[in-house]
């Protein structure tokens, strides 16, 4: 089991919470911070001590109070753990509930494992530690969608397409565009196929779903 574990929730009943929990698992070497950039100098010294965190335990908001803070929330502290500590194990524990922003979190930031704040989350987060300490990911129990369950991976091509679809662009319109600008497959049946195979990942039956949902994850 993890040794070395990090918490980061601004939420004081919350923050206890997470550490009896952490505590019941046997899990002596834990430390708990309340603000993101707290959280990241903790890392930092615990590497420059030879004495680095096995896993980060993080909520994704955190509420502004009388200390200004250079990471403004838990997606940022993620993305600048990962930069310095690449091997690092990061487990989200949050409210949010949208299925666009949570895949974003496992496609985009890596995240092993998410758990969502609701009845019977303390159980699910020991669930998600040991998940993740056998190196598995662990997607949240109580949140059904096909998004978490076929993530794709967005190409630049894609991007190109969607966005061109978003304009207003129709598909043979789309074609002879990409066939211009020299981007590769630009034939009319390629474009189709890779639209259905996308389509097809998550369950949409058509453009607007996949533009809406593409908007939201920030993919365009």
């Amino acid at each position: 089991m993890f040794k070395r574990v990090l918490i980061a929730e601004d939420q004081q009943s919350a923050n206890i919470s997470v550490r009896k929990m952490v505590e019941d698992m046997g899990i002596t070497g834990a430390k708990y911070v309340y603000h993101c950039d707290d959280a990241l100098l903790q890392l930092k010294n615990a590497l420059l001590e030879d004495d680095p965190f096995e896993l980060l335990i993080t909520d994704l908001l955190f509420e502004p109070d009388d200390r200004p803070q250079k990471l403004p929330g838990g997606e940022a502290l993620i993305t600048a753990s990962k930069q310095l500590q690449p091997g690092l194990k990061i487990l989200v524990f949050s409210a949010e509930q949208r299925g666009a922003v949570i895949a974003s979190l496992f496609n985009t930031s890596k995240i092993n494992g998410y758990v969502r704040k609701a009845r019977r989350d303390a159980e699910e987060l020991q669930g998600a530690i040991s998940s993740i300490y056998k190196n598995k990911l662990h997607h949240p129990s109580n949140i059904e969608h096909p998004i978490l369950k076929n993530i794709h991976e967005f190409s630049p091509y894609d991007v190109a397409v969607i966005r061109l679809i978003a304009e207003g662009k129709s598909q043979k319109e789309i074609s002879a565009y990409l066939d211009a600008h020299h981007i590769r497959p630009s034939s009319l049946s390629s474009l189709e196929k890779r639209l259905n195979l996308i389509r097809e990942s998550y369950d949409f039956t058509n453009n607007g779903q996949l533009i809406a949902f593409c908007k939201d994850l920030g993919v365009i």
